[in-house]
């Protein structure tokens, strides 16, 4: 049941945007806003990639004690 909930949101909160968006498809490019939504998605892109690669560092780094130790 879960499940269905689940899915059921995801449909609505895909395709609502897109319902929104038919009238207007270019005001983000009009108004120039789509460069702010583009450089905001890298800047998080970016962000959880920095993180990532920060945690593999430090797991790596983990595993070399734990061999270490042992």
């Amino acid at each position: 049941m879960a499940r269905r909930i689940l899915t059921f949101l995801l449909w609505v909160g895909i395709s609502l945007p897109a319902a929104f968006a038919e009238g207007n498809r270019d005001f983000m490019r009009e108004t120039g806003k789509i460069y702010v939504v583009v450089v905001t998605l890298l800047v998080i892109f970016l962000g959880i990639v920095g993180y990532l690669v920060r945690l593999e560092r430090k797991l790596t780094k983990l595993e070399h004690l734990s061999k270490d130790d042992a």
